[in-house]
């Protein structure tokens, strides 16, 4: 069982960029992997970025590669992902996620707000 709490979501206007954290609870953090998605305004969740539970590999969409950064502290529990850049697309509840063995990612936070202006 894991629990996750985003922060840092807000209001930044376009070209500037903001950091998010998702801190996690759980003696197991570090072996998940460990995953960021959006929810814009009437459209579907989507992925944004993924990373492996030693921090060595990650994957980006392509909406967002090159701008986003995701990174994780594994002594603090923490996963980050540092927007540059910012678009007024990218307005949208942010989510983390931890991936279990099985394939799926299980465990959601709440959700933190970004919204980007023009």
């Amino acid at each position: 069982q894991v629990q996750l709490v985003e922060s840092g979501g807000g209001l930044v206007q376009a070209g500037g960029s903001l950091r998010l954290s998702c801190a996690a609870s759980g003696r197991t953090f570090s072996s998940y992997f460990m995953g960021w998605f959006r929810q814009a305004p009437g459209k579907e969740r989507e992925f944004v970025a993924h990373i492996s539970s030693s921090g060595g590999i990650s994957y980006y969409a392509d909406s967002v590669k090159g701008r986003f950064t995701i990174s994780r502290d594994n002594a603090k529990n923490t996963v980050y992902l540092q927007m540059n850049s910012l678009k007024p697309e990218d307005t949208a509840v942010y989510y983390c996620a931890a991936k279990v063995p099985t394939g799926e990612y299980k465990y959601w936070g709440q959700g933190t707000q970004v919204t980007v202006s023009s």
